[in-house]
């Protein structure tokens, strides 16, 4: 087997990560040989301004696209959550891995959760989809922007720039900071991003012989809830710009889909949910719960007619 070449990202998660998918392939593979390509991305270096302000997440995939059109590597590893609904260009996601935490984390030196803040609080996050449930919860909290990979978030927090932040349970829990989540803010309440928690791994889709390697990591379940997930996202155009939360999970022969959509400004949310029995298809599940969340008005808040 020739050498498998993983082009990454330099932040530590997305390291970890990519370290952690060569580690899989190595033991599935018995003789293969792993190397990791760091890159820095557009979205990695422009921190003074939102990603719906800069071009959105498909920033953190370009360069790592890039390499693998130009020969420089075979594949990427992402954050699925960071993947765009609609992968531009001749790519594959030949397998998406089991599905870490997929909450968030309410992270605080001196409070215990969202309830405990003193009026006016200073939160930190970026993301428009926690700003709009934060909003909704506590109208009277600061909201600021906040980027950077997760040590330089934890340091400003730290740092006494804000009274608390908002994370990915999933990437502290990774790279060894479990211990900083006050609190975990989980469904049904308060939902994630579509595929939070979930790694996927990208190639050419030309590219057989990769895609054959990388698909012994997929694992059907995980692909099953984040299909639904993504399919409710592309079913309502969502994207950074729009405040959309979604969770997909199996129970016994059914899967159930719950749905939001929000607005950082104002704090509105409308919510939906549907179930389908498991072997139904994730893509119609997904449109059924746009569809509900449309009927209620998803379209004014996500800059429809």
């Amino acid at each position: 087997m020739k050498p498998l070449r993983i082009a990454t990202r330099k932040s530590p998660l997305a390291l970890w990560q990519s370290e952690h998918v060569a580690e899989r392939l190595r033991a599935a593979h018995p003789g293969l040989t792993v190397t990791l390509i760091p890159m820095s991305t557009r979205g990695d270096e422009v921190l003074d301004r939102s990603l719906a302000a800069i071009g959105g997440k498909g920033l953190f995939l370009k360069e790592l696209e890039l390499a693998m059109l130009r020969g420089e590597a075979d594949c990427a590893v992402h954050s699925l959550k960071d993947v765009p609904m609609e992968l531009e260009g001749p790519f594959a996601l030949p397998a998406i891995l089991a599905r870490a935490d997929p909450a968030d984390a309410f992270v605080s030196d001196r409070y215990a959760g969202i309830d405990a803040l003193p009026q006016g609080a200073r939160v930190g996050t970026s993301s428009l989809r926690r700003q709009a449930q934060l909003r909704a919860r506590r109208p009277d909290l600061q909201l600021l922007d906040l980027r950077g990979n997760v040590n330089t978030r934890l340091a400003r927090l730290d740092a006494g720039d804000y009274d608390a932040i908002v994370l990915a349970c999933a990437g502290l829990q990774r790279l060894g900071f479990q211990a900083r989540i006050r609190a975990r803010l989980q469904p049904p309440d308060w939902l994630p991003a579509p595929a939070q928690g979930a790694i996927a791994i990208e190639c050419r889709a030309d590219d057989a012989a990769t895609g054959q390697l990388l698909a012994a990591l997929d694992h059907a379940p995980t692909r099953r809830c984040v299909e639904a997930e993504r399919a409710m996202n592309r079913a309502l155009h969502g994207s950074c710009h729009v405040p959309v939360a979604a969770f997909a999970e199996l129970q016994g022969q059914a899967m159930q889909l719950a749905g939001l959509v929000g607005s950082a400004e104002h704090g509105l949310l409308l919510r939906a949910a549907a179930s389908a029995d498991a072997d139904q298809s994730p893509e119609s599940l997904g449109r059924q719960v746009a569809e509900q969340l449309l009927a209620q008005g998803a379209g004014d808040l996500l800059g429809g007619d």
